[in-house]
């Protein structure tokens, strides 16, 4: 059985959506007894933007909205079984997975 190392990053706007699939993926790495580090949270993102609430006058309305990004690392050395299950893995809309 060959080791790999699997480093996914999650991100999404909804953090609770996030900490759920991380705390399904976690679980599916400890249950092929895998060596898991993290999850990390990384500093979240935050963009605001402005805009005006008439498009003609009064330039002094404006309204101002916020968008949080979430992120978490996980570093999990992983043997083929999991491998197989983790090309398997749903995660739900809402949730980004990026694998390196």
């Amino acid at each position: 059985m060959s080791e790999n190392t699997v480093k996914v990053k999650l991100y999404s706007y909804d953090h609770a959506l996030l900490d759920a699939t991380v705390k399904k993926l976690v679980s599916l790495a400890q249950s092929y007894k895998c060596k898991i580090v993290g999850p990390v949270p990384l500093p979240t993102k935050r963009e605001i933007f402005t805009v005006c609430r008439s498009p003609r006058m009064d330039k002094r309305s404006m309204e101002h909205f916020e968008r949080l990004t979430h992120n978490r690392y996980i570093v999990i050395t992983a043997n083929d079984n999991f491998m197989t299950s983790f090309r398997a893995f749903d995660v739900p809309a809402g949730v980004a997975l990026e694998i390196k």
